[in-house]
Order: C-alpha cells, then structure tokens, then sequence
C-alpha cells in the first residue's frame, strides 16, 4: 500500500492551532513528528483528516475490546444521557452504577464482591493501596506501610503508582529519592527467585501492606510474561504470611489475555483486583477496585475513622457505568474470548516469522497479544511513522513492537497487521545492520 504523507494544506487547523497548548502524552514533544488527526472510527477503522484509513492495532492503549462505535454500547449511553448522565455518589445512587457493582462481583474471581467505582486505572491502583494500607490500620496494626512490586513493573501515572513501578528501568526513574520507596522484587519464576521471594516476605511480613502484581503480562513495563504457576506461588506465599495479594488487572482484565481476568487462568483470587480500560469498551473512563468481603470487614465499623475515606468527583459515573454494563452484555451475547483465542492462534501461526530477523530478540505471544522484542532500543518516531504510513496504528515502546488489536479484529485485519509488523521490523533490521 502507497500511503501519501499529510501535507499543511491537508492538517486541519484545530490540529495546527491547538499544537502549541497541549501537553502530549509520553512524548518529547520538540522533536516528535505531529499527531495523526482522527475525524471518524469505525470497528477497527481510524480515519484521518486527510481521508487516510488505518487499521488499529493497538486498541487505543488497548481499551477498544468491542471496536470502535459498536452500536449497543452507544446506544445505552444515549439512552442514559437522556435520563441522568451523572450525579454525584455521596448521599445519591444511579442504577447502572449498582447493577455494574452486581455484575462485577457476580463474575469476579472466588469472593472479590466489594467494588469501589473510581475513573482511572491509576486511581483505582491508588485505591487499592489505601484499601491495603487501611485494611491493617483499622485492626490496630499500624506497620504494615510499605508495599512490594517487582521489576518490571508499571502501575500507573499518579505518584504512589509511580513508586510501584520499577525504579530503575522505568519511566518514572527520574523521580527517585522523590517518592516513597517500596520494595521491589524479581518474579519468582524460577527456584532461586522463588526461595528469595518467600524469604523476603517472611522476613517483611510485618511491615508489608500488600504485594502488587500485573497477572500474567506486565505491561508498559516491557509486555513481559510470567505463567500461571509464577502467581499460584505468589499467592500461597503471600497467604502463608498473612499478606494481602492486589492484582492489577487494568490491561489484563476482560479477555486480553484469553480469560476473563488473568486470575481466572491461574485459578487465583487476590485480596484486591483493579480493572479498567476495556471495562466500558474503551468510550469513557472507568475504573474499579474490587475487594474481598474479608478486606471489606474492618471498614464496617461504628467508629466513622474506620470508613475508607476515598471519594472521586466522577465516582459511580452514571453514564460510564451505562457503557460498562453495556460492554459486558457484548461479553454475554457475542463471541469474545473465542474471538480472542482465534487472534492468538493468528499471532502464534504468523507472528513467529519475525524470530528469523536480525536484531529481534524474541517474539511471544498471550491471548491477544503479540510482541517482537528487539535486541536495542529502535528509533520510536520512525517506527510510529512508518507504521502510519503503512496503513496501521502500532505504537512501539521501549524494545518492543507489538499488537494488541480489538477483539473483533478480522482474519483479514491481523494478517494485515501482523504482515506490518514483520515488513516494518525488517526494514528497522535493514536500517540498523546493513
């Protein structure tokens, strides 16, 4: 496909206008090439300003999992915004709020029933610290501070997520010594890690709050994988020592890695789970922190302080909530998680190819996920411009060039995808080899 590049007189002028007063996400903005201007989705379709037709292939930071405008979803939140699109959640209820609390719990892990409705991934991370922290508080035992997360790790944004994720390789480095330190930990994949892992939480047992992990895949820390055994052993330790597991399941969460939940594929439940991004389809934010009854008990007090003293603005917002449960009709009705499994047998059949190329360090797949791990750090701008070019959004970070398309993508689409990501990856080879 010969794709033209979009010229001034084809940038539209709220794009050129509005440049100059944004803040860009994750971007060096002095030299990153200009955003691609959107002016219409449809399914796995981005159409840009200048007519140009990309297929999504990273589910807009992977919250797409229906595609883009499915109609049930748009029509529930149309119905909703007619009716009451928010109200606030102290003192107030709205139905899809409290039929989404029923549903979540109702397909949760195990005896994960208390959902807290937040309106961020990172503030539902936020919440489920607080949650940890509080949980001990409340039963008089005021050492247990500190957290323990793992290398690799990626959280969040806010700044107690940025002190879960790994302080030295990632992207919040620059902030050490500024937050507080928690203690980070390798996986415990193998028997040496495994015995230090145990050690470590015998010794630590006391102090700790919880131990945080991202089930299965840790994301924007690198897509790492660990396998189900990793977060069997996580979890018999942690109970053994009376400590809180938090799984954080807003990438993994609602089919990406062909479960429900992560949890679900590892027979594991944690204390707390957070969820987001797919939760609403990806139309609007949402986020949730679920616990067990167990960690609910010690907030159910008459004394007031023993209330968990969290509250956003937008908390149970209705018209999110409407889109959740409309995303989780789409789970119920139609196909998903076979859809899931027939993208991962795509990625696993073709994906592979790319082990073949010089500098590529390793490709894997999970569910519908797929990662070509290069053996360097690539020049991002021109990976991100060529992909464009070539007539799909990728969006690499890092060493990696990956996929995480929706799971309605079509056989047709992830070919195209996957042919992208090989066509492109050779090219980088060729670029930076000879």
């Amino acid at each position: 496909m010969v794709v033209k590049e979009m010229t001034a007189d084809s940038m539209p002028d709220w794009l050129k206008e509005g440049i100059d007063h944004l803040w860009l996400p994750y971007t060096q903005m002095k030299d990153a090439p200009l955003p691609s201007p959107v002016i219409k989705t449809e399914g796995q379709t981005i159409t840009l300003a200048d007519g140009r037709e990309l297929i999504d292939g990273c589910s807009s930071w992977w919250t797409t999992c229906h595609g883009y405008n499915h109609p049930h979803i748009l029509s529930a939140m149309k119905d909703q915004m007619e009716q009451v699109s928010h109200v606030m959640f102290g003192g107030l209820a709205n139905e899809p709020a409290y039929r989404l609390a029923k549903r979540l719990a109702d397909i949760a892990p195990g005896n994960l029933t208390r959902v807290f409705l937040a309106e961020s991934g990172s503030v539902s991370v936020e919440v489920a610290m607080k949650m940890a922290m509080q949980f001990w508080i409340n039963q008089g035992h005021h050492t247990h501070k500190k957290f323990a997360c793992f290398v690799d790790a990626y959280h969040g944004d806010t700044l107690g997520t940025m002190a879960l994720c790994d302080p030295d390789d990632g992207m919040h480095k620059m902030f050490g010594g500024a937050l507080t330190e928690q203690y980070v930990l390798k996986l415990p994949k193998d028997d040496e890690s495994r015995q230090a892992f145990e050690s470590f939480i015998r010794d630590h047992a006391n102090e700790l709050a919880a131990v945080v992990v991202e089930p299965l895949v840790q994301g924007a820390g690198g897509l790492k994988f660990h396998d189900e055994a990793c977060l069997r052993f996580i979890r018999k330790v942690t109970r053994k020592h009376s400590v809180l597991l938090i799984f954080d399941e807003i990438m993994t969460g609602f089919g990406r890695t062909g479960t429900m939940f992560a949890a679900d594929a590892a027979d594991v439940v944690p204390d707390i789970m957070t969820v987001s991004k797919a939760m609403t389809g990806g139309v609007i934010p949402l986020s949730a922190a679920i616990s067990t009854d167990e960690v609910a008990a010690p907030f159910l007090s008459s004394d007031a302080d023993h209330a968990l003293m969290h509250g956003p603005t937008f908390m149970g917002h209705a018209l999110g909530c409407a889109a959740a449960n409309a995303s989780l009709d789409l789970f119920e009705q139609e196909p998903r998680l076979e859809q899931v499994a027939e993208i991962e047998k795509q990625f696993q059949n073709k994906l592979m190819a790319a082990q073949n190329i010089k500098g590529v360090a390793d490709v894997r797949v999970r569910g519908a996920i797929g990662v070509i791990q290069l053996g360097q750090s690539p020049d991002l701008n021109w990976l991100k411009t060529r992909f464009v070019e070539k007539g799909v959004f990728i969006r690499p970070f890092g060493d990696v060039i990956y996929a995480m398309p929706p799971f309605t993508t079509t056989e047709a689409e992830l070919n195209t995808i996957i042919d992208t990501m090989i066509d492109v990856t050779r090219e980088w080879s060729r670029r930076t080899f000879g």
